[in-house]
């Protein structure tokens, strides 16, 4: 089995490459790195300055006065293309009506991992932004070093925090992946989500009168039927191991990672039960049931929206993909009309499905003024029904807020849900629909390598050949060990 790539030694690596100046602020940064995931404490960094004492050195002290009408310039480094950007200015001006002497700089700085890599450079020079895009694998990283304030006491503030019912109105496992990092503190404010669907072709289930999976077991039946219907065809595919593999493991109740303990406490998805799905679905490989977009070598919607040649009739993929999933239109007509339902389940009365999309994460600052107004933004961005529904609009995401369905622009938008030209419509309900079904893993120093390591583990153990003897469960059994030796590895 390859080993992933070693992303920690790749970052510091990255690291060394700055100025005299930055180098040296490297080595402050660098030590951190040796420090133990799950403290908050940091050596270097000194919780009775700059307003971050209290319970402990990651929390805001907000002066009596609250923010004090400086004037301060907000850094804001993002993913969004050209089309958010936008939606972004437009609602800029009416931040500032109410928030006049807050400038907003904000930045596209390429993919998610972009903005990962270059904080994490930024970081050792001391410019990194006010605020980021990030993911939980994110934070846990800058949080080695202790870069990333602890929202609690702007949450709670009387005068600048959130109302019960601002807090109540958002979606609560997106709300709650902010405090999934082992401390139970909020460490992130969700902006903008995503989840796995199911994709279909509905025009193909009607004409051979076939049902959408609930469970596994109805899957793997679909796809034998599928099979017997067209023979060359592969039913599904599955863009992302890494996440069938630990959606598998939270369907299942089974062990997958936990912020606790060690190095060598963190990784618990070695065991019987995971062996057992991961030898199941390399059948489901063999029978030429699915493929995934590693084993592929594109993302499967590829083979979903194929006319010719080998395809697919289901595409399990981001939900914010969904105009991927769309055939081309052939005579001004599309070929088929797609359908988009929650991804199948080990138990339907307690479903699961995966939270994804970027929350916003906020670093300290000398100057707690920065860290206020920085809030103040975050706050808005978040809480804005109006925002929340024209960026959900535009970027295929879905709202973080459970009141925006009652926006009347974006009811519309919702109402106007089908298979064609308003596919995102479609799966944006789809998304709505599972609202309290939504789960996210423990981050912490390590976690980005488990992922990694699990969805390599699913590639090679469907994929690959029993050779010299081997058994397929001797096969898995060392593919498990290798990754968790490489997990433990990646995290001291």
């Amino acid at each position: 089995m390859n080993k992933t790539k070693k992303f920690l030694t790749t970052l510091i690596a990255s690291m060394l490459v700055v100025s005299n100046v930055g180098a040296m602020a490297s080595c402050d940064f660098l030590g951190n790195l040796g420090g133990n995931s799950g403290s908050n404490s940091v050596e270097t960094f000194d919780p009775t300055k700059n307003g971050y004492a209290n319970q402990t050195a990651n929390d805001v002290v907000v002066p009596e006065g609250g923010y004090d009408g400086s004037a301060v310039t907000i850094k804001f480094s993002h993913t969004m293309g050209e089309n958010l950007r936008e939606v972004l200015d437009a609602y800029i001006p009416e931040f500032n009506k109410i928030y006049p002497n807050i400038t907003i700089e904000h930045t596209q700085v390429g993919s998610y991992d972009d903005v990962r890599n270059t904080i994490v450079t930024e970081l050792s020079a001391g410019n990194e932004p006010n605020m980021a895009y990030c993911y939980p694998d994110h934070v846990a990283l800058y949080n080695i070093a202790g870069a990333v304030v602890s929202m609690d006491n702007l949450i709670t503030h009387k005068t600048l925090g959130l109302t019960d019912a601002q807090v109540a109105d958002f979606i609560p496992g997106y709300y709650n992946e902010g405090k999934a990092f082992g401390d139970y503190e909020m460490y992130t404010m969700p902006f903008s989500k995503s989840t796995e669907v199911l994709y279909y072709n509905k025009t193909f289930f009607d004409e051979n009168n076939l049902k959408t999976p609930t469970t596994w077991d109805e899957m793997e039946a679909l796809c034998a039927q599928i099979k017997e219907i067209d023979p060359n065809s592969i039913p599904l595919g599955y863009d992302s191991e890494a996440n069938w593999f630990i959606t598998m493991c939270e369907q299942l109740g089974s062990p997958y990672t936990t912020a606790a303990g060690n190095a060598e406490d963190h990784f618990l998805f070695d065991n019987e039960t995971n062996r057992n799905f991961v030898a199941k679905y390399r059948e489901w490989y063999e029978k030429g049931y699915v493929t995934t977009q590693d084993i592929y070598g594109a993302y499967t919607s590829g083979l979903f929206v194929a006319q010719t040649g080998t395809r697919s009739y289901m595409s399990i993929g981001s939900s914010a993909g969904a105009t991927h999933q769309r055939p081309s239109k052939v005579n001004n007509a599309y070929p088929f009309e797609v359908g988009i339902t929650t991804i199948p389940q080990a138990n339907p009365k307690a479903p699961k499905v995966i939270s994804q999309g970027p929350s916003i994460c906020i670093f300290k600052k000398d100057n707690v003024q920065e860290v206020i107004a920085t809030w103040l933004l975050v706050k808005y961005l978040t809480t804005s029904v109006e925002f929340q529904a024209e960026f959900s609009m535009a970027s295929g995401y879905v709202p973080v807020l459970k009141s925006v369905a009652n926006n009347e622009t974006y009811a519309k938008f919702l109402n106007s849900a089908n298979g064609g030209d308003y596919i995102a419509a479609l799966s944006a309900k789809a998304c709505l629909d599972q609202a309290d079904a939504y789960y996210v893993s423990p981050a912490f120093k390590g976690s980005s390598t488990a992922r990694d390591e699990v969805g390599a583990l699913m590639k090679y153990c469907l994929s690959t050949k029993a050779e010299g003897g081997k058994s397929v469960s001797q096969l898995i059994k060392e593919a498990f060990e290798d990754a968790i030796e490489e997990c433990v590895y990646q995290a001291k």
